[in-house]
Parts: structure tokens; sequence; C-alpha cells
């Protein structure tokens, strides 16, 4: 997994990106456009199958909400998790399979991209043939490992591997420079750990010491299955094991990354090269095709000082097993022989995850296609699927939130007028993409070999490795699109300073032309406001509205604002998720925030959106207020169903909360919620001590 991956659960904000690929995630369309397959039901924008009008709104919101979703929507046996997002990927699914269908087969006829992206998909569909081929197209790289005669001969290795997706040791990539966001600068930054993060290695507790045994056996069992004897495998895979928690040691915690000053140290290359002489650093970007003409970014000198240590005191075998594990382990399971591919989804999808059963070929064909060629296949998506009067209604909900934060910014009696001035003109700048991209990639480069999965997996990586090396030395480019466009999520990006909502979320039920505003802007609205106030949570505020690393709060104002920020930190870290295991509030904190900073504008700007329109907030449809239908509407954004293995890891590594506190954190902050459900202070929803930042 490149080091700016990650699994895309729901809404996260972008502060580092650092390596190559778009970030691939969920899909989904809305069957109310014409070419959608009949028989998908529209989902509708307020479900009152998913509610227990059981329970009382007031103490548990989220129940209220979403207390029968796991009745109406059982979580399926090849999910670890299921939610309102995951319903919209089920949708679109075999929509973009019947788009990749029709430009699989062999016709002259198709255009170069849909030539590669049918080929891509029929060729990961040929699982007979996968398997025939074996491991023979691994070898050339597992005899390039072999072939290792000293360590001097590893920078070469490497900077081949960084472009093929195996980020061994190291990970390296474009970064638009923190303090000047019109460049792009090479950045180097922790990496080569097979566990989801570096504590993984550390944490006490009967359930981390079963999966660090877990992994070790999956470890031996790959290598059982290229073919080791049974006693050098398990030694091989306890060797592998040492050396990451070597690496786990010195590298930098989840939580302490989320600070963008924790991981912005500017140096010359030679600067580097003291850190960690093992590795000829000119001669790595050199091989990588890149100058270097200005400093390197190093997110964590003191890592590249611990790997110096750990190449040193580690035997030249050791090391080349720990790379044959690397490069097996970077492979997506589809281009990998049956039994490799079982192999990693029983530790990562099931005993990691909770996830029983592998998720149908065709699911995991299109997902790699859309990672792989995502453009390509998302242009077809667009045509087909997308109408512009989503992209239309949606801007102008961005714009009418962008409005209610103005005024909010004007409210706040915490914030001086220094302060407020420049939170006033980073809002004002703040770029808005909708949809898809203006222009789209360009893939003429790309070769994709029908009947080659393993080939097309790592010459799509290494493609689109060198279009993002290309960057370095080059002048932003402020019109990217970092997200292909059926995924069904949404982001900010800081140094960007842009909000970007894919075409693949504005769909039903998120987007419904026929709902109500109310439910609209509880839905979309609330996503909407998410990603903007990411642009003043505790990682978002740190930057300008040029995008820039930058102290623009006084620092009165910034002493205030961390004492509101803690106050969401205490609220956050009192949730027990699973067992004895609470959320880590800190981590949480940009998610937090920006889901209560995100559903008060939404409100807001709905509220001014009534009263343009005269509507009547006290008259009832179908049972509730408009108001109510606001809160319901976003509480069932969050509708979800996890496997307690989800939960665990997912609150050990994700900076987003678990789905259900997504809903009660948020609205036993408002008390225009309590106003409208009528609840009494005191309540679990209504507690006498909430917490505001926007």
């Amino acid at each position: 997994m490149r080091i700016s991956e990650i699994r895309v659960l729901c809404l996260f904000v972008a502060v580092l990106i650092v390596s190559f690929p778009p970030l691939a995630g969920a899909q989904a369309v809305s069957g109310a456009v014409a070419g959608a397959p009949e028989k998908l039901e529209v989902l509708p924008p307020l479900d009152k199958r998913l509610m227990d009008a059981s329970v009382d709104p007031c103490v548990d919101f989220a129940a209220y909400a979403c207390g029968n979703f796991s009745k109406v929507h059982p979580i399926p046996q090849d999910r670890s998790e299921f939610d309102s997002f995951d319903l919209l990927v089920e949708r679109i699914e075999p929509i973009l399979r019947d788009l990749l269908e029709k430009v699989s087969a062999n016709d002259a006829k198709r255009s170069p991209n849909e030539q590669k992206i049918g080929d891509f998909y029929a060729t990961c569909m040929d699982e007979e043939a996968i398997n025939k081929r074996g491991m023979a197209p691994f070898q050339p790289e597992l005899d390039r490992i072999a072939a290792l005669k000293d360590k001097s001969e590893l920078t070469q290795l490497l900077a081949h591997y960084q472009l093929i997706n195996v980020n061994a040791f190291v990970g390296v990539g474009a970064l638009q420079d923190f303090k000047d966001a019109t460049k792009e600068v090479m950045a180097v930054d922790q990496s080569g750990l097979g566990l989801p993060e570096r504590d993984y290695y550390f944490r006490t507790g009967d359930a981390a010491e079963t999966t660090r045994k877990q992994y070790v056996q999956h470890i031996a069992n790959t290598f059982k299955l290229l073919g080791e004897p049974d006693d050098r495998a398990n030694a091989d895979a306890s060797k592998v094991m040492e050396l990451e928690t070597a690496l786990a040691k010195v590298s930098m915690d989840v939580t302490t990354r989320r600070d963008p000053k924790n991981i912005y140290h500017p140096m010359p290359v030679e600067k580097l090269t003291g850190l960690t002489p093992a590795i000829d650093w000119p001669h790595f970007f050199t091989s990588m095709g890149v100058s270097i003409a200005d400093n390197v970014i190093v997110t964590v000198p003191e890592f590249f000082t611990g790997l110096q240590k750990v190449i040193d005191t580690t035997d030249l075998e050791t090391i080349k097993t720990y790379l044959r594990w690397q490069l097996i382990n970077s492979v997506d399971g589809t281009a990998l022989p049956k039994a490799f591919d079982d192999e990693n989804f029983d530790f990562f999808g099931h005993k990691l995850n909770g996830q029983p059963v592998q998720r149908a070929r065709w699911k995991r064909c299109v997902d790699a296609t859309d990672g792989g060629v995502g453009q390509a296949l998302g242009q077809l998506y667009v045509a087909s699927q997308f109408p512009q009067s989503s992209k239309a209604y949606t801007l102008q909900m961005v714009h009418d939130i962008e409005d209610a934060l103005d005024g909010e910014i004007d409210t706040l009696d915490w914030m001086g007028s220094d302060t407020r001035a420049k939170a006033k003109a980073k809002l004002h700048k703040v770029a808005n993409k909708i949809g898809y991209p203006d222009h789209w990639r360009d893939y003429s480069k790309l070769e994709i070999v029908r009947d080659d999965a393993l080939g097309n997996l790592w010459r799509a990586d290494e493609f689109e490795s060198r279009r993002q090396l290309a960057k370095i030395g080059k002048p932003v480019d402020r019109s990217e699109f970092g997200m292909t466009p059926p995924t069904v999520n949404a982001y900010y990006n800081s140094s960007m300073n842009d909000i970007n909502f894919p075409a693949g979320i504005l769909q039903a039920p998120f987007y419904d032309p026929g709902a109500t505003d109310a439910e609209n802007y509880g839905h979309i609205g609330a996503v909407v406001g998410h990603e903007l106030t990411h642009g003043f949570d505790d990682q978002g505020a740190k930057f300008d509205g040029n995008g820039n690393l930058s102290d623009w709060w006084t620092p009165d104002d910034e002493k205030k604002f961390n004492t509101m920020t803690d106050c969401e930190v205490q609220e956050y870290g009192s949730f027990i998720a699973v067992d004895d295991v609470k959320l880590n509030g800190k981590l949480t904190l940009g998610e937090n925030t920006a889901d209560n900073g995100g559903l008060r504008l939404a409100l807001l700007a709905f509220l001014a959106d009534a009263r343009r329109k005269n509507i009547d907030l006290t008259e009832k449809q179908d049972g509730y207020t408009p108001v109510q239908q606001f809160f319901v509407a976003f509480g069932q954004n969050w509708c979800a169903t996890m496997r307690p293995e989800q939960v665990r890891l997912q609150v050990q590594t994700n900076p987003h909360s678990p789905d259900p506190f997504r809903i009660k954190g948020v609205v036993q902050n408002m008390p225009e919620f309590g106003k409208a459900f009528g609840c009494k202070a005191g309540q679990p929803m209504m507690p006498a001590n909430a917490c505001h930042v926007w």
C-alpha cells in the first residue's frame, strides 16, 4: 500500500499526498439516471424502514435513525462492514461491470482507452490463466532479489520497486510543498511495515498478541507457497517480523503524524544521505528519472537514522527474505495465483477485518480496473450515468454552505478581528470541484496487454508513478482531481485549498432531485459542510488560503481554538467502540470537528434556503417537521453494521470515528437537535456541556 493510500471508509482530509496513485474508492450511481439497470432500487432520501421508532431519539439517535438498518440490509458475507456508502457501492458495481464487459470484447473498433480498460478487466477476470501461469511472472523479480551480492546494490533495487508500488523500507513521491504550495517537490517517508500501523507491533493484550502471531504465520504460509520447506519458512517469517519490528520502533505513530509540522523537514539530498548512507540517494532519485534541484522533504528524519541502523545490523540474507515478502505482499490479490490470493485474504480480510468470505472476483476486478485505469473508466461512467443537473445543484449548495460559514465566522466571539479576516480570506479562496476533472488523463503511454495480469498491474503502477514524479520541479496543476469519478466519497486538500465531490456520491440518497430540501441538506449538505470544515479543523487550520503551512492565527485565538477542540478530544475519547477499546480522540479530532461543523453549516444553509422559499418549518410531512427530516437524513448517512474486528482495526488506525459515533457525537453537540425533537436537558443527546468549535 502506498504511503498516501487509505481504506476509504467515508470522508477524509488530504494533508500529505506523497505518493503516486489516485485514491481508489467505492463506486455508486443513481438508478434514476438513464442507462441504469431497472432492477436497482432507488434508495429513499428518508428511509423509515431503517428506523427504530421504539427508541427515544433523545436517548440514542443513532439507534433511532438506523436501528433496523442491519435487518433491512444485512451485512453481506463478503464485507467486514456495511453502511450507507456501501449500499451505493453495491448499486454501481454491476453498472461498471456492464460498461467493462462491453469493451472487453477484442474488437478493433474500440478506442484506445476502451482497449485498455477492457483488456485490463478481461485479463483480471481470467483466473484460470493466472493460476496456470503460477509464479512464473514473478520470477524475474525474485531472481533480481536473489542476485543481490552486497547491500550497496540495494539502492537500484529499491528505486525500481518504488515505481511498481513495492514500498520496502521507504516510500517516495511528489508532494505539494507545505510551505510553497505553488510547486511540487520530492518527499521521502517511512514505510516498509506489513501490519496496518506501527503500534500493532507493540500494543499489549491478548488481541494484539494474537494478531502478531497470525501475521507471522501468514508470512510463513506465503513462503511455503513459494516452495520453502516448513522449517525454513517459519524461520524466515520470524526474521521478517523481527526486521519490521525494528522499523516500527523508529517509525512515527499515526496520531503524531496528524500534525503537518511533524512531517515536514526540508533538507538537501546530501543531508538525507548523511541520515541513511546505506542508500545512495542521488543515484536512487536519478534511477527513478528524477533530477533533484531543491530540498527533499523528509517526513520523519529519525526514521531514516534508524533505518541506517536496521540495514547495518541485518544480514543480507534476511534483507533479501524481507524483500521477497514485501514484493508478494504489495501485489493485489487478483493478480496472484489462487493459493496466494486465498492466503492473503485469510489474514488481511478474514482475521484482521473479520470478513467471512472473499468478494466476488468480478467486483474485485472492477475495483482493480478503477484503481489502475480509473479516469478512462470514469469517463465512460460520466458519459452514461452522470446528469449535469446533479453538478449544478451541488455547486449551488456548496455556495450556500460557504455563505453559511462566512456568516458563522462573524458570530464567533472567541476569534479576534485579525484571525477572522484571514479565515474569511481563506474561505473565499476555496476551489470547488464537482463530479469529474476538467481535463481527462492521457493514457496513451500506458501499455495494457491482454493475458498479462501482473504486468498490467505493474505497468499501471509505473505509469502513475512516473506521471506523479514528472510533476517535481514544476508548477502545481490546481485543476487535478484526486479521486476517480465513480467514487462514493469526497475530500478536502489543505495544500490545494479545495473541496472535491466525485460523481459517485452525487446519487440518491445523498442527493435526490425528488427529495425535500431538508433531506438533501441533511444528506449531501452535511457532506459538503464536512469537507469545507476540514479547511478549519486542527490540521486544515494550519494552512492559509494559498495552501501554505502558515501561522496565520494570533497566539490568543489559537489557544482558544485548541481549548475548544480539546473538548471534542475528551468527548470522543470517552466513547467505547468494542470490548474495552475506546476511540482515540486525538486521532479522530479532525474528522470529528468536520462532522460537527459540517452539520451545523448545512443546517444554517438549509434554514436560509427555507426562508428564501417560505418553507413552513412547523408543518410536518410524513410525520416529521423539515428540521427533523434534516437530522434523520444526516443520521442515515452513517447507518452501518460493523464486525468487531473491523471496529477494532478502525479505532486503532483510522482518523474517522466508527459510524454510530459520527451520529451521536454530533447531535449531542447541537441544541438545535434537542429543540427539534423536544429533548430535555441532561438526556444523553442533550448533555449539559456541549462542544462547539465551528
